[in-house]
């Protein structure tokens, strides 16, 4: 009888182990995608500044300006942290949004004034930092995508994540534009 006591006690501890890794996990995640959440904000009150600044010199820029404006609106829009689908697309926004202010810091290049501007220079480098951090995010997020998914995945944790409330969660991947090489030809 003590046996059976002692087997159903290792059960339920091994059980809660495994309950309690899932949550460390999923609140690994929030906590990584939060991160992201807060980088991006940082770039997102930094491109109006760079905005300003390459309106006064990009006249021929305008449809690359005026997208990134309306790209740079839909990212800081609100997503339902919880849901995949949600954060699929907020990751989507963020991707086409980083590309965009990729272009159009390659087509700074081809105005020597705005180049060599001391507001423009310093914002470029603000950006450049900004855009480090937000990669040290996405990987961290990644990171704790990857142990979420698998405490999930792996027996028994598919059984447990329910009760956990949660969910496979996806992994912060670019978009396919940007994947491809950017030619400035195109921008000078």
């Amino acid at each position: 009888m003590e046996i059976f006591f002692g087997i159903i006690i290792l059960v339920l501890g091994l059980l809660y182990f495994l309950y309690a890794r899932i949550i460390r996990n999923k609140n690994n995640v929030l906590e990584a995608l939060a991160g992201i959440d807060v980088q991006l904000k940082n770039r997102s009150n930094l491109i109006p500044n760079i905005l300003t600044i390459a309106k006064k010199f990009m006249t021929h820029e305008k449809n690359l300006l005026e997208n990134v404006t309306k790209l740079r609106t839909k990212e800081s829009e609100g997503y339902d942290q919880t849901d995949p689908t949600s954060i699929k697309e907020h990751i989507s926004a963020a991707s086409t949004l980083g590309s965009e202010l990729g272009k159009m810091m390659i087509s700074v290049e081809a105005y020597p004034d705005l180049k060599s501007n001391e507001t423009m220079v310093k914002a470029q480098l603000t950006y450049n930092e900004v855009e480090a951090k937000i990669a040290a995010a996405r990987r961290f997020y990644n990171s704790a995508v990857a142990q979420l998914n698998n405490s999930i995945e792996i027996f028994p944790g598919h059984l447990l994540a329910q009760y956990a409330n949660a969910k496979v969660m996806p992994f912060y991947e670019t978009d396919e534009a940007a994947k491809k090489p950017v030619s400035a030809d195109k921008y000078l």
